[in-house]
């Protein structure tokens, strides 16, 4: 992932969880209240405009972290 994306990426998740950048690399789904099933679904919608994409069903499922979904989004960009 490039500069430019992963500032796009880290903006998404800073704000959907209004998060400070320096916890991102340890985050996972459910590991703070904000990331539960409805913020995962702001999280997604916030990527998806970021980078004017259409995540699939299963990728979706399975992001279940900020370091896997790099792996999800870099398979779109």
């Amino acid at each position: 992932m490039d500069d430019t994306s992963l500032d796009k990426y880290k903006k998404a998740f800073v704000k959907a969880f209004d998060v400070k950048v320096e916890i991102l690399s340890e985050l996972k789904y459910d590991a703070i209240p904000e990331w539960d099933s409805i913020g995962h679904m702001m999280l997604i919608s916030e990527l998806e405009d970021a980078f004017n994409i259409t995540l699939e069903t299963n990728d979706i499922i399975d992001f279940s972290s900020y370091e896997k979904g790099k792996e999800i989004i870099e398979k779109y960009i």
